[in-house]
């Protein structure tokens, strides 16, 4: 006869279950109406019983109750009661879910989010996990634009618009695989660059590319990195690293993503980055050429401007300064044949010495 629990053991056992599953995956089952209040619904269990489930709803009724007549002060701190006595009842995760709410309402962005992040820490399993997310996405997305939370005495405080990088971090960190993991890396990156800070934000479209290759926002992050690294181009009389770098991305782009709206943009700016390339290389052929008189190295740089963007102005003009190239070394080869050989050195002239 096979082994069997008895019928109260696994009743038991089942409870003990849900509840080490985590109260936070019940609070998606916690409705409010005016009506009725708040109310557990789907057969759930709200992880309390008798006296203390009572008082937890009491409370929950009577902050939900306040928040409805923006007495935001005394909903928040029934809320923080619940929060506090009951933290491991189904209840708590609502509560905070309150909390933020009603800290957003009054832009209060940054305890918002907190309050958010204590709900992704303490009960990632809840249902609500994206929808928390989303609501912290979009609180860094308002402070990024510029958004003013209250201060003293609900006076418009300043604007922080740095602040939203790291809350742009803290989600990705908290949500890597979420739907809003890429937006947030594409959020940092326009932060970064709004702020100057081109190379960060090169690392940000980078981590984007490699980290989430299929997001539909993948082929702007190309687009995006190719023009970040020709943000660093000084010119064709610099060092060349970001403009090759800036090529590279580019032509990336125009071949993964042959059809894209934004293929024109991504050509011209192929064709501008080629263009400086060119430039340097002529610029260093020329100067072999003029100040050097070393033709062979003048030649191998005028070659490279043709190769880097063969059909361009530059190209054209290196090639013409090819034929005076070619011209020098055959003058310089003639004037090497029918030149005299070389004295031999005169030998060396005898030392005296005197003897005493």
């Amino acid at each position: 006869m096979p082994f069997a629990l008895p019928l109260r053991r696994c009743v038991l056992l089942w409870t003990m279950v849900l509840l080490a599953s985590g109260p936070a995956r019940l609070a998606a089952d916690l409705v409010w109406t005016p009506e009725a209040g708040w109310k557990l619904e789907g057969g759930v269990i709200s992880g309390l019983t008798g006296e203390e489930g009572r008082n937890a709803l009491a409370l929950m009724n009577k902050a939900r109750a306040a928040e409805d007549k923006h007495h935001y002060w005394s909903a928040l701190g029934t809320y923080k009661k619940v929060t506090k006595r009951y933290p491991n009842s189904a209840y708590s995760p609502e509560a905070l879910y309150r909390t933020g709410y009603i800290r957003l309402a009054r832009r209060q962005y940054t305890k918002a989010f907190q309050a958010f992040q204590a709900i992704v820490i303490r009960y990632p399993n809840t249902s609500k996990f994206n929808q928390v997310i989303g609501e912290q996405y979009r609180i860094a997305s308002a402070v990024l634009d510029g958004a003013r939370g209250r201060g003293f005495l609900g006076l418009p405080g300043f604007k922080h618009r740095e602040s939203s990088i790291m809350l742009f971090e803290q989600l990705l960190v908290s949500a890597p695989y979420s739907e809003y993991a890429p937006l947030a890396l594409m959020s940092i990156a326009k932060a970064h660059q709004m702020f100057g800070n081109a190379e960060d934000a090169i690392d940000a479209l980078d981590r984007m590319i490699n980290t989430y290759p299929k997001s539909l926002l993948t082929p702007d992050a190309y687009l995006r990195l190719a023009q970040a690294h020709a943000s660093l181009v000084e010119g064709p009389g610099y060092d060349q690293t970001s403009t090759k770098e800036s090529i590279t991305y580019f032509e990336d782009f125009v071949i993964l993503y042959p059809g894209d709206p934004n293929i024109a943009t991504a050509e011209k700016g192929l064709a501008d980055m080629k263009q400086v390339l060119a430039e340097s290389k002529i610029r260093i052929a020329d100067f072999y050429f003029k100040h050097r008189k070393n033709y062979k190295a003048a030649r191998v740089f005028y070659n490279e401007a043709i190769t880097d963007y063969p059909d361009s102005t530059v190209a054209t003009r290196a090639r013409t300064q090819l034929v005076k190239v070619d011209a020098m070394l055959a003058a310089q080869e003639k004037a090497a044949a029918n030149a005299p050989p070389p004295k031999p050195p005169p030998a060396p002239k005898k030392k005296w010495f005197l003897f005493f």
